[in-house]
Order: C-alpha cells, then sequence, then structure tokens
C-alpha cells in the first residue's frame, strides 16, 4: 500500500489541486479513509482492556508513545522539521485539546451518565456535522453528500441502538462529538502546509502535557504498572491506533475534504461489530445487519462520482 504524503515539501511538489483528484489519488484516499476508521472502530476492542487502568495517564503514555514513533518516521524519511508559525501552533494546540484531549475526556466521563450505545450514536452524527460545516464555509450546499451523511448516521444509530442517558450525559456525547468533528476541520488548513506526517506528530506531542495536566488534576493514581493484557493494548493504541490510523485518515483528508472523508466514520461502529464477531465476543443480530447496510448504501451514495465530479477527475 503507498504511504500517504509526508510534508509541506510533498504536497508542494503536487503539480496542481486537479491532479491531487485524480481517480487513482481518489481511490487511495478513499482506501486510506476506510482503513483508518476500521482501525479505530476495532481499537474499541483494545481499550476495552484498559478500563481498569488510570485513564488520562494511559492517554498521556498512548500519544507520548506515537508521538516518538512518528517523529522517528520524520527522521527515517528525512523530512525537514519546520516550526509552526504562531498561528499554526494555535490551530495545534486547539486541535490536540479537543480532538485527542477533549474527546477522551468527554467519552470517560460520558460513560458514567449513559449508555455506550447512545454515545456511539451521538458520535456517529460526525459525518453530517462536517459536511453542514463544509457547506457553510464553502456557501455551496452539496445535497448528495449532505443527503448520503444522513443515511450513514442512520446506519450508524441502528447498528449502535439508542441506550438511556441522563442530561448530562448526553451534552457530554455531544461534546465528543463535537471534538471528534474538530479533529478534522481544525486539521484541514494544516494539511496543504505541513503534511499529515508533521499534523499528527505535532498534535501527539501537544497532546502529552495537556493529558498530564488533566491525569495530576484526576482523584486516583495518574500511572500504574500495567498488566500483560494492558500492555498489549496500550501499544496498539499508540502504534495502530494512533500513529498509523492518523497518517492514513489525515492523507486521506488531505485529498477528499472534510465532508467526503467524514462519511467514512460510519464505518467506526460496524468495524468494532466485526471485531467483535471475529471474536466471538458477540453475535450477529438482524438490526446490525440492517445498519451495516445502512451505512454501506451512504458511503456508496457520497461516494460515486456525480457528472461535475467524472469532468474534474477527467480534467485531472
Amino acid at each position: 500500500m503507498p504511504h500517504p504524503p509526508t510534508s509541506g515539501a510533498d504536497v508542494a511538489r503536487r503539480p496542481s489541486a486537479a491532479s491531487a483528484r485524480t481517480p487513482g489519488s481518489t481511490a487511495v484516499a478513499y482506501v486510506w479513509c476506510a482503513l483508518a476508521m476500521s482501525v479505530v472502530g476495532s481499537s474499541f476492542v483494545a481499550s476495552a482492556a484498559l478500563s481498569d487502568y488510570p485513564v488520562f495517564g494511559g492517554q498521556a503514555v498512548r500519544y507520548a508513545v506515537a508521538a516518538l514513533c512518528l517523529l522517528a518516521v520524520l527522521r527515517w524519511r528525512r523530512v525537514p522539521f519546520v516550526l509552526p508559525s504562531p498561528r499554526q501552533a494555535g490551530r495545534l494546540t486547539a486541535l490536540a485539546a479537543t480532538g485527542l484531549t477533549g474527546f477522551s475526556a468527554f467519552v470517560v466521563l460520558a460513560t458514567r451518565h449513559a449508555d455506550p450505545s447512545l454515545i456511539g450514536a451521538v458520535v456517529g452524527a460526525t459525518p453530517v456535522v462536517l459536511a453542514v460545516t463544509q457547506a457553510v464555509r464553502e456557501r455551496r450546499l452539496a445535497a448528495r453528500t449532505l443527503a448520503a451523511a444522513v443515511v450513514v448516521t442512520l446506519g450508524v444509530a441502528v447498528v449502535e441502538g439508542l441506550g438511556s442517558a441522563d442530561p448530562l450525559g448526553l451534552a457530554l456525547a455531544v461534546g465528543a462529538l463535537a471534538c471528534e468533528a474538530a479533529f478534522s476541520l481544525l486539521a484541514v488548513p494544516l494539511l496543504p502546509t505541513l503534511g499529515p506526517l508533521r499534523v499528527s506528530a505535532y498534535a501527539c506531542c501537544a497532546a502529552v502535557p495537556q493529558l498530564v495536566a488533566l491525569g495530576l488534576l484526576a482523584p486516583g493514581p495518574f500511572l500504574a504498572v500495567p498488566e500483560a493484557g494492558e500492555l498489549v493494548a496500550l501499544a496498539y493504541l499508540s502504534v495502530v491506533l494512533t500513529a498509523v490510523a492518523f497518517l492514513l485518515w489525515y492523507g486521506g483528508l488531505a485529498r477528499l475534504g472534510a465532508a467526503r472523508a467524514g462519511l467514512f466514520a460510519g464505518l467506526m461502529p460496524v468495524a468494532a461489530l466485526a471485531t467483535s464477531l471475529a471474536l466471538g465476543a458477540e453475535t450477529a443480530t438482524p438490526q446490525a445487519v440492517v445498519g451495516s447496510i445502512v451505512v454501506a448504501s451512504g458511503l456508496a451514495i457520497g461516494l460515486a462520482p456525480g457528472p461535475s465530479r467524472r469532468r474534474r477527475d477527467e480534467l485531472g
């Protein structure tokens, strides 16, 4: 599988924006986004192994290890270090505070007041949020993309089911949704100049001190000696989920834009279900099968090339 673009220099070497939208390039971006969201979904099983481990300390370790891996890749690929401008540094800090630190905090707190299925259904509205936000930014409504986002979101709700929550739990779930959307929206302006590799590495670096501060303020121990299963889970979350999936996601996001890439968020609960089925932890239900089909239908609607997109690809 080809590597995602890794630097601002790599982006600058592309002949034009149109060439980045050639059919082959778009198909590769689809694969990257699908793989990234599938990894995120399958990681829920690994996350369950850390249910008794200190939350913020574990997340701080995860992002610290991921940052070291990404910085090592930067050095290995001889990608020059670029000092972010003050504006870029502020955006990276906000990206880490929302999409990484904030999302983790909201999800952890929400589980104390809401069923996981309800949290998953609320966060599953990410495609709609991204599609609407892009439409507002561009002052142009891509009706088919928005319709596809609604279909994908409905499919996620069917897969997840609707659990219960008190008002605080619902508010925290909405906060997690906002942070999940910010993970993509705040990255979009950074990708053309910094590239997916730098954005991923810098965001992980920025998240570590934030999580350390939260962990030291939270009650209970900040860190603990992990058991064997916890150590494996931390390694998987650090390397595969964070370092690899971040690169894949931001590589695809740079080529597709937030609205189209966001449709792939619907694969998260489907991948989680598939992983559970493969491990024998769950059994397939008609509801889950129907929901997965609805998600696939939404992706087909949103990603199928229409007349205008085909013309752009031909011109590219």
